[in-house]
């Protein structure tokens, strides 16, 4: 089969294409036909041999954790009836830059009716992701929420989740183009974290999302009204905001860290995918490459001029 493959810490043109062979599902496992592949920015500090403990690779590997495709044969002690069906799941953290992968029939989501798998596989991290930071600061009816990184794969699912449940949506970006994106998807107002004096337009908050961390976390913190929540979700900085816990103490400010067990996150996929499949939650898939183009689409990400969701397009459906 076709693979991308990491033979070393590097950047983007450590991804080299190349030939692998083809996976065979064993016990409790399937053999998925891979069509597209979830690219998240973690990835692109893996590859560099950067990214956050405990996630490690060790080269040489096939990277990526996250794809949707067709089950195409199904390995002893799983049920025959999933061959044929469209799936989204996680590789467990590698192999997933390829055209075939073997993964746990345990881990498998069904893509619902009505939703394109391409949108099911966008929604695969950032929509649990979204779901869980959402359900973590339950924002409530009248709330101004400031969403950092509205236009990246969680933060446009965010802005859309926080409007739906009745707060007024500040977006935060970097430049027109991606502020323009949020408001696009609902956010009521929307400022450029790259313009000197940003926080002073957005304004006071009672709800951060902070997806990107460093100084632009830190002075949204600043932003957070007193009975506020501040949820990190990410690090696009390369570093979190670091908000010392007296510091939050001080302002009547609660830094809200997520925890959820492995079934509740897949509760918030679930709830994700079914959000979208009736019309209510919409994905933006801002770019797609090819397989081969694996180190193209980190340079992309890496860039900062992404918006929403960038996928691999590995086979096109049928």
């Amino acid at each position: 089969m076709r693979a991308v493959w990491l033979k070393e810490f590097g950047g983007p043109e450590v991804l080299v294409p190349g030939e692998a062979p083809d996976p065979v599902p064993g016990e409790g496992r399937v053999l998925v036909a891979v069509e597209f592949v979830n690219i998240t920015f973690v990835e692109t500090q893996m590859r560099a041999g950067t990214g956050p403990a405990p996630v490690r690779l060790e080269p040489p590997v096939i990277p990526g954790n996250g794809v949707g495709g067709v089950v195409a044969a199904a390995g002893p002690g799983v049920d025959g009836g999933l061959v044929g069906r469209r799936v989204v799941t996680s590789t467990g953290g590698t192999g997933a830059y390829a055209e075939l992968v073997a993964v746990d029939a345990a881990g498998l989501f069904e893509v619902p009716d009505g939703l394109a798998l391409d949108d099911a596989v966008a929604l695969l991290a950032d929509g649990r992701t979204a779901a869980m930071m959402l359900n973590a600061a339950r924002p409530r009816p009248g709330e101004r929420v400031l969403v950092e990184a509205a236009a990246g794969g969680v933060g446009t699912l965010l802005v859309q989740l926080a409007k739906a449940a009745g707060a007024t949506v500040v977006a935060a970006a970097g430049g027109a183009r991606k502020a323009e994106v949020a408001l696009g998807l609902g956010a009521d107002e929307a400022v450029d974290y790259g313009e000197p004096g940003w926080a002073g337009k957005a304004g006071e908050v009672d709800v951060v999302f902070d997806g990107v961390g460093g100084d632009v976390a830190r002075e949204a913190f600043t932003l957070v009204r007193r009975g506020g929540r501040m949820v990190s979700f990410g690090l696009a900085s390369g570093e979190w905001a670091g908000i010392p816990e007296e510091d939050a103490a001080e302002r009547g400010v609660t830094l809200v860290r997520p925890a959820a067990a492995p079934e509740e996150l897949r509760e918030f996929t679930r709830g994700a995918l079914a959000e979208a499949a009736a019309g209510r939650l919409r994905p933006v898939i801002g770019q797609r490459f090819p397989l081969d183009g694996a180190a193209d689409a980190h340079r992309a990400i890496q860039s900062r001029a992404t918006v929403g969701k960038t996928l691999l397009e590995v086979r096109r459906p049928s």
